[in-house]
């Protein structure tokens, strides 16, 4: 009978596992004990299921690290704005009102003295003046200030290069927490069906015990493992409350909030459609990695303001007019205007421009130098993420295998303590057996996913998780 009710709870424990870690414990002599943790894991007003994919795009979008670069790739996009006026013509009005007083001795002006004039004064004055005027100016010509409109297009790329980068950081932080909430769910499922199981092996224990059959001690020790299971579900409990806690920040949500996996961690899980090929893989990688974009961008802006600086030694053209009323009030004003075209040709600046233009050299090496290690950074990551997916499904063969062999121990343990063969120390060591075969099954699930997260971040399509 034992035989048969620890086959058919090992098997409820590994679907559970796959299909809904929150399935209620099969209990035996004691349901009410056995419904108390989920009792305890009850969901609250707050509560949010959330599968991997959502987790996914909710990093990816709303965490704090993807608010903060969507900002930046903002003002990058507004500097290209303000480089941009330089090419415009600007605007602007001025009304003044003055009242003066001139020193005619001071501005070299003598009056010479005639004899019987009264002689004039050396300080005239005061003189009032009314003007309103407008102001244009216009650049007609200035390779500098094309070149820094390029140059902060550039940076527009790389900043929003930049934030698609964080995104996908984002969304690997995002799905990483998931498998680990996923997780520890799993982990949670499988303690409280061994804590059901010890409490069935505990009531048999006592029937066997009463019928005279075995001796007092197989009760205790069916007892002491009925309390270490307890202590292993608390302590997995805690660890399911943590996971949640941490997946809540990693999606940017309040920590009063509850966001809990809406589906199991299955072999499946962190499933992307990047090819396992190396080759193919590093392909794709070098196509669509936004940091390594945002690392050409960077290049590409330090060469533009380069060039920038280097067309300084160019003549600039620009025209300026102005129009507007004048007098010495409002009822006598006379329009008045001006207009002017004015070439400026730098010819020595003491050797700052070329200073300049060697520092931003250098700049161009640095970010070069920048991108070339990023790209092998990039295939190192690739090749990483292909061999922990590798190992990951070795892993999980293997564990496979070790949870197979652990139920068919632990129900040939029942069978043998069921016909008084033996005592149910084999079933107890069985059971520490297969406590540990399912947490290193959980633990191959977990280290698959994770390598697959792995490589989408590495392929830069981690936002593609589902």
């Amino acid at each position: 009978m034992l035989a048969l009710f620890a086959v058919v709870t090992l098997a409820g424990a590994a679907r559970a596992e796959r299909v809904s870690p929150r399935r209620p414990p099969a209990g035996g002599g004691s349901v009410p004990h056995a419904q108390a943790a989920p009792a305890a894991a009850a969901p609250s007003a707050s509560l949010i299921r959330l599968t991997l994919a959502e987790a996914v795009r909710l990093a990816a979008a709303e965490s704090p690290a993807a608010r903060e670069a969507a900002l930046r790739a903002v003002q990058a996009e507004r500097k290209v704005g303000q480089s941009f006026g330089a090419l415009l013509p600007s605007l602007t009005g001025i009304t003044t009102f003055s009242n003066h007083t001139f020193n005619l001795t001071a501005q070299g002006i003598p009056f010479p003295v005639i004899p019987g004039v009264p002689p004039v004064k050396d300080v005239i004055g005061p003189i009032d003046n009314v003007d309103a005027r407008v102001y244009v100016k216009q650049t007609l010509l200035s390779l500098t200030a094309v070149q820094k409109v390029h140059a902060s297009q550039f940076g527009a790329n790389a900043g929003r290069a930049d934030q698609q980068a964080a995104g996908e950081a984002a969304a690997q932080s995002g799905a990483l927490a998931w498998l680990r909430a996923a997780r520890t769910e799993a982990l949670v499922s499988a303690r409280t069906q061994e804590l059901g199981l010890a409490r069935e092996l505990l009531r048999l224990a006592r029937e066997q015990h009463a019928a005279g059959v075995s001796p007092a001690i197989d009760t205790t020790r069916a007892s002491t493992q009925v309390v270490a299971s307890q202590g292993a579900l608390l302590v997995a409990e805690n660890q399911r409350d943590r996971a949640r806690l941490e997946l809540a920040r990693s999606l940017g949500l309040q920590p009063s909030a509850t966001p809990e996996p809406a589906d199991s961690l299955g072999d499946a899980s962190a499933a992307t459609d990047v090819p396992t090929d190396p080759v193919a893989a590093l392909a794709l990688a070098l196509a669509q990695r936004p940091d390594l974009a945002g690392e050409h961008a960077r290049v590409e802006k330090a060469e533009a303001e380069k060039r920038a600086t280097s067309l300084e030694r160019v003549p600039r053209l620009e025209a300026t007019a102005d129009w507007g009323m004048s007098g010495l009030h409002t009822s006598d004003w006379q329009g008045t205007r001006a207009y002017a075209v004015g070439l400026t040709l730098p010819l020595l600046d003491g050797g700052t421009r070329e200073a300049r233009v060697g520092e931003q050299q250098a700049l161009i090496g640095e970010a070069a130098v920048r991108e070339q290690d990023l790209r092998d950074q990039v295939g190192a990551d690739v090749q990483g993420a292909l061999l922990d997916l590798s190992s990951g499904l070795d892993q999980l063969r293997v564990a496979g295998e070790q949870l197979r062999l652990a139920q068919e121990e632990v129900a040939q343990a029942s069978e043998r303590f069921t016909n008084g063969v033996a005592g149910n120390i084999e079933v107890i060591n069985a059971q520490s057996s297969l406590l540990r075969a399912h947490d290193t099954e959980i633990d191959a699930r977990f280290a698959l996913a994770s390598a697959r997260v792995a490589l989408a971040r590495a392929a830069g399509v981690a936002r593609q998780l589902h």
